[in-house]
């Protein structure tokens, strides 16, 4: 009889460590968005010659201010929703010659057209 208790406090041990592993996978991965959401249209407006202002309306002001060149504008984008999803990157490079644009360049990164995830829920009216 006294061979049987340690081979079920092993079984039990072993169970334990099974339930502690699996719950470890259960974790909530919250989604995390950052920098600045564009939205295809927008980037399609975007024209060689626009005045800063204008980017600045089209496209909102850059998330990440370039310290060393001020001829430059970077929109970053970073979306990660779950655990398994593959996260979502955008980079947009703006730059200007004489406060005009010359030239942008969005690195082979493809601007999807599609809404942005919201963290909250977006407010009613009230009525």
């Amino acid at each position: 009889m006294t061979s049987r208790g340690p081979t079920l406090r092993a079984l039990a041990v072993l169970a334990l460590a099974a339930l502690t592993g699996l719950a470890g996978g259960c974790v909530y991965r919250m989604t995390v968005q950052q920098g600045n959401f564009l939205e295809k249209r927008s980037v399609d407006q975007l024209q060689v010659g626009m005045t800063r202002s204008q980017v600045r309306y089209l496209l909102g002001t850059p998330m990440v201010p370039t310290v060393f060149d001020s001829d430059r504008w970077d929109y970053l984008y970073y979306l990660k929703i779950g655990r398994w999803k593959k996260a979502r990157q955008e980079l947009l490079t703006v730059y200007f010659e004489n406060d005009k644009v010359a030239k942008f360049d969005t690195h082979g990164h493809k601007v999807e057209n599609s809404e942005p995830v919201l963290s909250e829920p977006p407010l009613r009216p009230i009525s």
